[in-house]
């Protein structure tokens, strides 16, 4: 696998608004895996109390796409084209995790897994996203 380019990753997370709003920070980076994290905040939930399931799918798509930018050549930048996520159990606890992964990279599209846990003791799989990710030249609108 090839090396990669962390302070590149980096970078470009933070030009993240959604993720900085979310309280969302790099916790893992390596080659086809990025790991979010992002703690419990009541401003991101829904009327019962748990975290919504848009926030959730924010932190999954985020750490998908980043997982293939992991990948991608320096003169790219990435672009979720589509994504389908099951929500699995009501997401309530101190933290949550987004552990993402390319199944398949591609020059064009790669394709992208993502589990998001409590980050709580008993590590709770709330969630799953399977992502289609375009590689893309940047500067192209």
């Amino acid at each position: 696998m090839p090396e990669v380019d962390e302070s590149r990753i980096r970078e470009s997370f933070a030009r993240q608004r959604h993720m900085a709003t979310l309280g969302a920070t790099l916790a893992h980076i390596a080659p086809g895996e990025v790991h979010l994290a992002m703690p419990y905040d009541e401003r991101f939930c829904q009327q019962n109390g748990f975290l919504h399931a848009g926030a959730i799918a924010s932190l999954a798509d985020s750490a998908n796409g980043y997982a293939a930018y992991t990948l991608a050549p320096p003169d790219t930048d990435v672009l979720a084209v589509e994504f389908k996520i099951n929500l699995l159990e009501p997401a309530k606890a101190s933290g949550f995790l987004a552990r993402a992964r390319v199944l398949r990279p591609g020059r064009t599209l790669s394709v992208c897994q993502a589990e998001v846990i409590t980050t709580d003791s008993d590590a709770r799989l709330v969630a799953t996203m399977t992502s289609t990710i375009i590689i893309r030249p940047l500067g192209r609108a």
